[in-house]
């Protein structure tokens, strides 16, 4: 990968729809030059693929929070993110290290909702234990993907 590639992923990353004519203006490329990289990147594995950023609230889930949940004895990790997947209102899984085995990042209607979530992480997904945190504010970083020393 090199620079050029870098920066059609930087484009990509702000935009995901930007047209290939523009992206190439972007990167001193052709539309065509530019769509090869990109299939290319795809092919590897560099870019997993193309989403839209959705305003949950806009969508009636105004509230969002991370959940730290321990897993019970015995509880599977593939099997947990699995039915994690099929929660509604679940944004994001991660598994961790530490005192939690995984951190959630989930979307809301209100605390009800909130509360029925948790309820089944307990009830389908082996979760033994919760932490919740609602989030106030959160502000998308969109920092440079390469070392400032590069």
């Amino acid at each position: 990968m090199d620079k050029i590639d870098r920066e059609i992923i930087e484009c990509l990353r702000d935009d995901a729809r930007i047209s290939f004519k523009d992206l190439g203006e972007r990167v001193s490329l052709s539309a065509n030059t530019v769509a090869d990289r990109v299939r290319r990147l795809v092919a590897a594995g560099a870019i997993l693929g193309f989403e839209a950023r959705i305003d949950h609230a806009a969508l009636g889930l105004h509230l969002q929070a991370y959940i730290d949940v321990k897993l019970k004895a015995g509880t599977n990790t593939h099997a947990f993110e699995e039915i994690v997947k099929t929660i509604p209102g679940v944004l994001e899984v991660a598994l961790l290290t530490g005192n939690y085995d995984g951190l959630l990042r989930v979307a809301c209607r209100d605390q009800a909702h909130l509360l029925s979530l948790i309820d089944a992480l307990r009830d389908r997904a082996g979760v033994q234990d919760t932490y919740s945190r609602v989030i106030l504010h959160q502000t998308p970083v969109r920092a440079p993907l390469h070392a400032v020393t590069e």
